[in-house]
């Protein structure tokens, strides 16, 4: 086969909800581009994007308590609530314009409506919980949520999580209606289907072994098949890095300078999940707790109605854990093969700074079922262990970096690593990453691709209505973008009651 015929403008690499974004806003964008997608696995959505390796919350900020911080004056920051909110505004609006062309289906084979609730206990909490409430719930972007510490009413919003439960301290909750369960599993298989009918070409099976930028300014990659160890080369213009754990080591391995110095620390997860219909009936939220003291943000205890395969369950978790892989899937020395010479000094200070968090996963890693059990039963004081069954997470990579507040700080969140002419780009970091694909892709593709953002704009804003806009200072349009997406997305409180 001919090089030319290997020659493509855009290779995607990881066949997950990221490239899959990606990969549906150049379509629209850029039709006549060539686009190739190489993922090691044999499907669409096997590792992160997995409806099995993650919470599916649709991370809105509506729920998780780590996105909001009490100032030493006694207020509550929500900056970091108000950005998250609105790229998850940004993703339902791409979202609703796949739905609006049929490129999307049924929407409901993807997304729910579940109420998101935070619950807390304790008079310094609860305390806490109402000035949260207060700061959010004068903010447009979170109108509607509701707080009550009144008993009676918290056993309406949660009978199970209230059935049988000694209420001899203070008790309080949140709820905002209308939050979400997001299969994004079904998302990025549902997106890769439809790329597929679009002319992308899709290779399963298919590893990257090396990465390397050639004297014409194309990229190549050395992709190696799997099964049979045939190996051909691969060229493009534009390559975009979007295999989860796997990132880390594809940037290092293209050599470009902004890869340098950047390490990576694994988490691994468990959840418990019950899908007995008596128990699973009871329930219908997620309802997100405080994290223990020395957990890193991504071990926030939370009791998750979920619906997977049109089947409603409960995930509870996540247990936090420690595996030297970076891929669920991956090898036992994805650690220590990620240690360069660039890099060892940051991964050394990481380890002296974290060396309780490491002491802490340990700990988590070493639990029986039973201790696990015991974290649950704070949530649901009835549960039976023969209800619940153990389910391993899939792996999420932490950024390790030198940044203002000290060497080798453990970054959490996402981030994009792209070279300065914008022809390579690397998606690391962890949650909430697929909830804001959309933002993440959208700031890519305004910094990879920045010639084209002139003649694109038009068809960005038809994607995403709000484009270019602070949603927080519009009211009137966040109103028409709940409206308009609930009612495509079917979210809206009438229909509710017919789920």
């Amino acid at each position: 086969m001919s090089d030319r015929q290997n020659e493509t403008d855009v290779i995607l690499i990881g066949a997950g909800i990221m490239s899959a974004t990606l990969g549906s806003m150049l379509k629209e964008l850029a039709p006549d581009w060539k686009i190739t997608v190489i993922e090691r696995l044999a499907g669409a959505g096997e590792e992160s994007s997995n409806e099995w390796n993650n919470a599916g919350t649709g991370h809105a900020s509506l729920c998780e308590l780590n996105y909001t911080t009490e100032k030493s004056d006694g207020s509550v920051d929500i900056s970091k609530a108000i950005k998250v909110n609105e790229e998850f505004q940004v993703s339902k609006q791409f979202w609703s314009y796949l739905v609006d062309r049929n490129m999307i289906r049924s929407p409901r084979d993807f997304i729910m409506p579940i109420p998101h609730m935070s619950l807390i206990q304790g008079e310094k909490n609860v305390q806490f919980l109402k000035k949260r409430f207060e700061a959010m719930s004068n903010n447009p972007l979170f109108e509607g949520m509701e707080f009550s510490d009144d008993p009676a009413q918290l056993k309406k919003w949660i009978p199970l999580i209230m059935q049988d439960r000694p209420v001899n301290e203070p008790i309080a909750a949140t709820r905002y209606e209308t939050g979400t369960d997001v299969n994004f599993g079904a998302l990025t298989r549902i997106l890769f289907d439809h790329l597929k009918k679009q002319n992308v070409d899709i290779k399963y099976k298919q590893n990257v072994d090396n990465i390397k930028r050639n004297r014409d300014g194309l990229w190549e990659l050395k992709v190696r098949n799997v099964e049979t160890g045939a190996v051909e080369r691969r060229t493009a213009k534009f390559v975009f890095i979007g295999s989860g754990g796997g990132s880390l080591h594809l940037l290092q391995k293209s050599g470009i300078p902004e890869g340098k110095g950047i390490g990576g620390f694994p988490v691994s997860g468990i959840f418990m999940v019950c899908q007995k219909p008596e128990i699973v009936s009871q329930h219908t939220a997620k309802v997100y707790g405080k994290a223990p003291v020395g957990a890193p943000p991504m071990s926030v205890p939370h009791l998750d109605t979920r619906y997977i395969d049109n089947k409603k369950m409960l995930f509870f978790g996540p247990f936090a854990g420690f595996s030297p892989k970076f891929l669920k899937n991956g090898s036992m020395f994805d650690l220590i093969s990620s240690v360069k010479t660039s890099n060892l000094g940051t991964m050394l200070a990481s380890g002296v700074n974290n060396v309780s968090l490491t002491r802490y996963l340990i700990k988590e890693v070493m639990q029986s079922k039973e201790q696990r059990m015991a974290a649950l039963r704070e949530f649901v004081p009835n549960a039976k262990s023969e209800d619940w069954d153990l389910v391993v997470a899939g792996q999420r990579v932490q950024v390790i970096k030198d940044t203002p507040n000290g060497r080798g700080t453990l970054q959490f969140g996402t981030e994009v690593v792209s070279a300065a002419d914008g022809s390579i780009a690397a998606l690391l970091g962890a949650s909430p990453g697929a909830s804001t694909a959309v933002s993440v892709m959208l700031e890519l593709i305004k910094k990879c691709f920045p010639q084209h953002m002139k003649a694109w704009e038009p068809k960005i804003k038809e994607m995403i209505p709000s484009y270019g806009v602070q949603l927080m200072k519009s009211p009137e349009l966040i109103k028409e973008i709940h409206a308009s997406t609930e009612r495509t997305l079917g979210l809206s409180r009438e229909l509710q009651s017919v789920r």
